[in-house]
């Protein structure tokens, strides 16, 4: 057989091998590699997995997902601020990762030099309204607010490298979220550095009639509106008012969105008792187009507040 045509039967058999075996495992390791929750990232890229804490206050498993930025794991040595990010209502841990993509703006506001790396960590706090339990606070059957403080917050922070004091700590969050960052900072200016609060249900009417203790909805609403955060800072004394002072406060709603109203009205509370707070009312809705930008603001003031 002349060598050219063994030459050309070789090649043949070269570019078969690449379209049939070779070609594709490389698509399927680079689309299995890419997924953030298989955690097959290298050492050095940023990782989010998600995790989860058995509770003996709530009585159960509850999940988190957590984002980790580069270098975590290579460097083994170094401590990281930590941003506690709250999801909304009706959603879970990983929203804040499937809805927006989170953990590629973190990567690129890091590279970029904009924020510092960081630990960003959403814990679940909802699911199907009616069916799963909604809410930052205590209610009966759902003592979340004790379960945050007293198990999520010190266990997290002790089983990843946490730096562990106020000028590493902030928390943030939307909607329901945004009410419980806003509420846990009131309540706990101590432990948080900054508080960034997205289209927040800082604010709910009571409700004055009979409240079934099964109707998980009604029971979030009622604990909303019992933990108003804006008459919180009505009714404080100056003791209290002069340690919310010590937090970097910022209130980010779009001018279509229905909870506009009473995040105007929380800061008007705030700077009424002269507790420096920044409002940004920008174009939008109550969406996930409108919290995907904002991470853009909140992840950089974030950054800017960690001592």
């Amino acid at each position: 057989m002349p060598l050219s045509r063994i030459h050309t039967n070789f090649k043949n058999v070269m570019n078969r091998l690449i379209l049939s075996v070779i070609l594709p495992a490389m698509v399927a390791l680079y689309s299995f590699g890419a997924k953030p929750s298989d955690n097959l990232s290298m050492p050095d890229n940023s990782i989010v997995r998600t995790d989860s804490i058995n509770s003996s206050i709530l009585q159960e498993w509850r999940h988190f997902t957590v984002y980790l930025p580069a270098g975590y794991h290579s460097d083994t040595t170094s401590c990281y601020p930590v941003l506690f990010l709250l999801h909304g209502f009706s959603d879970t841990n990983q929203s804040w990762f499937c809805n927006a993509p989170l953990a590629a703006i973190a990567d690129q506001l890091t590279e970029a030099g904009e924020i510092r790396p960081m630990i960003i960590v959403s814990p679940n706090a909802g699911g199907k309204p009616g069916h799963d339990w909604n809410g930052y606070f205590n209610m009966p059957g759902w003592n979340y607010e004790d379960f945050f403080f007293n198990e999520f917050m010190p266990w997290f922070e002790s089983v990843y490298r946490v730096c562990g004091n106020k000028e590493s700590r902030a928390i943030a969050g939307l909607s329901m979220g945004g009410g419980g960052a806003a509420s846990y900072a009131q309540k706990h200016p101590e432990l948080f550095g900054s508080a960034y609060i997205m289209s927040g249900w800082v604010h709910n009417e009571k409700n004055t009639d009979f409240i079934d203790n099964s109707d998980k909805v009604a029971l979030v609403r009622q604990a909303v509106a019992e933990n108003s955060c804006i008459s919180y800072i009505a009714d404080a004394d100056e003791s209290t008012l002069e340690n919310l002072r010590s937090v970097k406060w910022y209130i980010d709603v779009g001018d279509d969105d229905f909870l506009l109203d009473a995040d105007i009205e929380f800061f008007r509370q705030m700077r009424s008792k002269n507790i420096a707070c920044q409002l940004r009312v920008r174009d939008g809705s109550h969406n996930w187009l409108y919290w995907t930008s904002a991470l853009y603001t909140a992840l950089p003031f974030i950054s800017r507040n960690f001592r």
